[in-house]
């Protein structure tokens, strides 16, 4: 049963929570997504072993889960979601290409879910969160493996029109989201064919295909799904938000500054989520760079008088 099968917002109308269920090619799909990318992490060390691993493997593997992140983090999710930022219409395009090529669902269902998520923030009704089932050890674990991967499994939809109809009516958006499945075939095939160009041999091309395609799409997926497990569970929360958000520094680096997930749930527009010294937030940053081209406009930069609305008071 859904989680918020009981929520009388599920039922049928224009202001419904759910949008209908995922049709089963595309729901067997999805679980290709998760499962062969998955197998490839767990082959990764004897592949090494008996393969090798290149430089020109890491160099393609960093490149390409830069660029994919970034897409989610600074466009799906930033941009698309929160608008912490305004965009020329060639950034916001090149954007949602960036994140859908992260392989974690077309550009509309993505929005439609992180914005469900925070108006029912650990609460019936939230896609993803750990905290849905209990307190108790069982139930923790049974969170944990919901909002780390589980939610995704499920075949309900977001209602599109009750939670992204800005972007519904972008006639770009539309067709990048119609787009999701050639995109995901360029992002896995793409540094296949740089490292077979680069090598000049199919023994270049089948590495750089598991390296940085199917192993680079894994280890994204893992890390940004841990902001919704473990950055729920674990860590500091020093601004006051209405559920569980905290901050886990471990994953500040490589979720390029998604782990400063409390301040975000403490003011969800902001372009920024690494405020404190020594808090680095590489998608911010890219924003600033952004900015400073002329490509975004208007950013929504935290003020030292904005943050102290939200700081918690010590006890």
């Amino acid at each position: 049963m859904s989680i918020a099968a009981d929520d009388p917002a599920v039922r049928r109308g224009p202001r419904a929570l759910l949008g209908g269920k995922r049709p089963l090619p595309a729901h067997v799909t999805v679980y290709l997504f998760v499962v062969i990318p998955f197998l490839a992490v767990l082959t990764a060390v004897p592949f090494a072993w008996g393969w090798g691993l290149t430089w020109l493997d890491l160099a393609l593997a960093a490149g390409w889960y830069t660029v994919t992140i970034l897409g989610t983090t600074a466009g799906y999710h930033r941009y698309f979601t929160h608008g912490s930022f305004k965009a020329r219409r060639p950034l916001r395009i090149a954007l949602a290409v960036a994140g859908s090529m992260a392989v974690q669902g077309p550009i509309l269902h993505w929005v439609a879910d992180h914005r469900r998520h925070h108006a029912f923030a650990d609460k019936a009704g939230d896609p993803h969160s750990p905290w849905l089932f209990g307190t108790s050890p069982a139930a923790l674990a049974r969170g944990f493996w919901h909002a780390h991967l589980g939610w995704i499994l499920d075949r309900d939809l977001t209602n599109q029109e009750r939670f992204c109809p800005d972007l519904l009516a972008d006639r770009d958006m539309r067709l990048v989201h119609r787009l999701f499945g050639p995109l995901t075939i360029v992002t896995l095939a793409g540094p296949a064919v740089l490292g077979g160009l680069l090598t000049g041999s199919w023994h270049g091309a089948l590495t750089a295909f598991f390296w940085a395609g199917l192993v680079r799409v894994a280890f994204l997926h893992h890390v940004t799904w841990s902001v919704n497990s473990v950055c729920h569970m674990i860590g500091d929360r020093p601004f006051t938000a209405r559920d569980k958000s905290a901050n886990f520094w471990p994953l500040a680096i490589l979720s390029m500054g998604e782990s400063w997930h409390n301040l975000h749930h403490a003011d969800p527009t902001q372009a920024r989520h690494g405020v404190r010294p020594g808090q680095i937030d590489i998608t911010a940053r890219t924003i600033w760079i952004f900015e400073k081209l002329g490509w975004a406009h208007e950013v929504n930069w935290p003020t030292p008088a904005r943050l102290a609305r939200i700081t918690r008071t010590p006890a």
